[in-house]
Formats: structure tokens, sequence, C-alpha cells
């Protein structure tokens, strides 16, 4: 693009788009950053600037970008068929090639697929099959859910009021509240406190016990889980957790919802996280971002024989999307589960997501570093104002930003969220990009932490 084509894109942007998640005041102030071309973990920017891009887009750029192979599946299948409906009694070869798919890499008895467009609506289709399947099952009470403090589940009007992150619930907007719970998160870093792991993860299970009965188990019909919660702070359970949690919803007929829309797909070197990296069997798993790697817009909820048994007979299931089994969007997500398997990428993102752990947990030895947390390549530095005590910074010193700023202004992009800095590569990622990202963040954290010296902000 030309010089004054680049002015015009942010220009045109700049007057007419509204981002997700958008601050108007630093929008209005800074404009946005024009992203050119990709490959692999690399970004151009439009003023021919790289980046080495350990976002992973958003947790989802898991095969690398500017794959010729997915372009040309995609290509031909446009040409082949570019869209065909999947509702009632419709369907095309990649969409129930997807669904087989999908069938055979999930756990146990997921056997069944309802594809969706992306990660909210799978999480949303999810919250309506707890009360659907409830109901079929002779229990249509049985329709309250559960989820956890700093979860994020999606942003439509049902999983945005299902997540329970800081920052998400905005007073101009309206959420739902009836039927939702929250129980608290198993931060071990910020919560577990003077307990032992394990004592902590016992007052986790009493706390959902007792809030079970405080609803009461014939209402409560849905618990909902990232394996690690990704956006509320890459929070990594503690030992035996999840799997404990699993056995109090099969105590009580609870569906166990697994939301993998992050961790799915390899980003912590397996399919799916629930059963090989925690040992847990859910009723049905979401997901959507590595699903296709973002080449295109895609979901799924995965569910169980016993769910898909429960709603047999003469009743309709009315839910769905226009887009839902898109012929393109599902050969774009074969092609990539494809190149996953030829690739050898799971095994490839554990080697390598090991090493990343160890890389980045060097920094904790840096003054304003709390916490390094996370598995293989989804990693999280938390940042405060005092080590001893996991004192913050002030809010509006935005000191992830500052280092993401700091960062970017050196060719790395990590994702600032408060006090956090985030990271999700793909999973092609070599050892050398990861030596990169963490000497780059290691001097983005020093620069900013002499600034705030500087500032008179104390820290440690």
């Amino acid at each position: 693009m030309s010089a004054d084509t680049n002015l015009d894109i942010a220009a045109l942007d700049k007057a007419h788009a509204l981002h997700p998640w958008t601050h108007f005041e630093s929008f209005v102030r800074d404009g946005p950053l024009v992203i050119e071309r990709g490959s692999g973990c690399s970004l151009w920017d439009s003023d021919g600037r790289e980046y080495l891009d350990a976002v992973g887009g958003l947790w989802c750029t898991n095969i690398g970008l500017g794959r010729r192979e997915m372009a040309e599946t995609i290509a031909a299948q446009a040409e082949k068929l570019a869209f065909s409906n999947t509702f009632v009694d419709m369907t095309n070869g990649p969409s129930a090639l997807l669904s087989a798919k999908l069938a055979e890499l999930a756990p146990g008895d997921l056997n069944h697929v309802h594809l969706t467009t992306g990660g909210s609506t799978a999480v949303d289709s999810a919250y309506r099959m707890v009360a659907y399947y409830q109901r079929c099952s002779g229990r249509p009470d049985k329709t309250h859910v559960i989820a956890r403090d700093s979860s994020y589940h999606g942003s439509s009007f049902a999983t945005i009021s299902i997540g329970k992150r800081s920052g998400d619930k905005m007073p101009e907007f309206e959420y739902l509240s009836e039927g939702i719970h929250h129980v608290s998160a198993p931060d071990c870093y910020r919560a577990i406190g003077e307990r032992s792991e394990a004592e902590f993860c016992d007052d986790l299970v009493v706390e959902f016990e007792a809030k079970i009965n405080e609803i009461g188990p014939d209402k409560v019909g849905g618990f909902f889980a990232e394996p690690i919660q990704a956006s509320g702070g890459v929070v990594v359970p503690p030992k035996g957790y999840l799997k404990r949690m699993a056995e109090v919803c099969q105590k009580h007929d609870i569906l166990f919802i697994a939301d993998e829309v992050v961790t799915g797909f390899g980003r912590l070197g397996h399919w799916f996280a629930s059963w090989d990296e925690f040992g847990v069997q859910p009723d049905i798993i979401c997901c959507a971002k590595g699903l296709s790697s973002g080449y295109q817009p895609i979901g799924a909820m995965i569910f169980s024989d016993r769910i898909w048994d429960a709603m047999q007979g003469d009743r309709w299931y009315a839910s769905g999307f226009t887009y839902a089994g898109h012929p393109v969007a599902c050969a774009a997500a074969l092609k990539n589960i494809e190149i996953i398997e030829r690739e050898g990428l799971l095994a490839h993102a554990t080697k390598v997501g090991q090493y990343f752990e160890d890389r980045l947990g060097q920094l904790e030895n840096l003054p304003m570093v709390g916490d390094v947390r996370g598995r293989k390549l989804m990693l999280c530095v938390e940042n405060v104002a005092d080590k001893a005590t996991k004192a913050l910074l002030p809010d509006d010193l935005d000191v992830g930003k500052r280092i993401a700023d700091a960062a970017e202004a050196r060719g790395l992009m990590v994702r600032p969220m408060g006090h956090l800095n985030v990271m999700s590569p793909p999973l092609v990622i070599t050892q050398s990009q990861v030596d990169f990202v963490a000497e780059t963040l290691e001097l983005a954290i020093k620069e900013v932490t002499d600034q705030l010296v500087r500032d008179g902000i104390r820290i440690g």
C-alpha cells in the first residue's frame, strides 16, 4: 500500500469503526495500528515494521499466518461451494467431515457436534443446551448455571453474563443475572493465602458444594469452567481441582461444560486439555480459535451420547446460526487439523512450551514481577508494586499497557490486561523466537520499572 493509502485506512477506521473493547478517549487520541500482512509468528504494520506476535492474534493463530495451502483450500472450497445452510436436514461435505473429525478427537463419548460461528456462539449454545437437556430429562427447574470469578466465556448477552472478569461488566450495558451464579476463581497466586495448595483446593470444592445447596441441587443444571482461565489472568487451578469439581457435578446431575475455546487444539500440547492435561471427562466441550487457527470464523459445541440420547423423540432443537457448518470455514478447519497432525505441532508445542515456561519463569527475578504462570504456550506475567505483599500498582498507571508499548517499540507484541501481560504465541514458535520474547519483555519491564521509579513510584 502507498503511504497515502495507509493514512486513508487509519483515518477511515478511526472515523467509522467501532472496535471490540474500545476505550474511546485513547482511541480518539491515538487511532489504530494498521496491520498489513503476517507470516508464521510475525506481523508487519502499514509502515513496514515487523513484530513477533506473542499474542497469537487472540489466542488463535496456532499454525501461524501466511499458509499457502490454507489459502488454496479456502479458495477451492469457495469456488466449489461457497455456502450451503445446515438447517433441519441439509448438510455439506466439509461440515459432515469436520463433525466426524471432532468426534474422533474429543475424549470419551463426546460424539456429537453442533457447529457455530465462534467461541461466544459455542458457549452460548452450551448455555441453552443445559436447560434443553435437563428439561428433556424430566428436570424442568434445573436451569441455573454456576461459573467462576475472573472467568471469560464470550461476548454474547448470555456469555458475557456467565463470565465474571474484572473490567467486562460496564454500567452502560445490561446483563443477565437471574439463574447465573459464581464461585471463587482457583487463583493460587492471589487467593491461596496461608493455606497449602491441597487445603485451598478443599476449600474451593466445599464452596462449590455450598453454592449448589444454597441454590438447590434440583435447580443447578450446568457448571462452566475453562481448564485454565485465559482472559481472567491465565489462572491455573490447584492440583486435582477440576477433577473434584467434575465429581461434584456428576453427583448432582450437573453438566460439566469445559470452555476450551483457548486451550483446545494444541495450546497446551493436546487436542483438548480437559482429559489429557487435567483428567476430566466433560459433558460438553466448547471450542473455536485454534480450530481454524483464525483463518476462518468457526466454533463448535461437542457433546456426549448421554445428552444426545436424552433429546431424541418428537421435539425440535430450535437453535443455530446461518453460518453454522459453513463449507468454507469447515474446509479451513479440516486443513488446519491436518497440518497440526502432519507437522507434529502438538509434540512441538509441548517441547517448546516447556522451554517457554522456563525462559519466562526467569523474569520472576525482576523487582516488579510478582508471578509468571500458565502452561506451555499460554503464559502470563503479573506485575506488582511489592513482591512480598503482592500489592498492585495504581490502575491509572496502566502498567501492563506501558510494558506492552515498550515491547512493541522493540518489535514484540504482548497483550496488556490491567497489571498483566499475557502471551499465547503460535504453536510453530521456535526456541530462538522464545528467547527473543523473554529477552525483549525483560528489557521492556526494566524500562517501565525505571520510569516509574524516576516518577517517584515505589517498587518492591
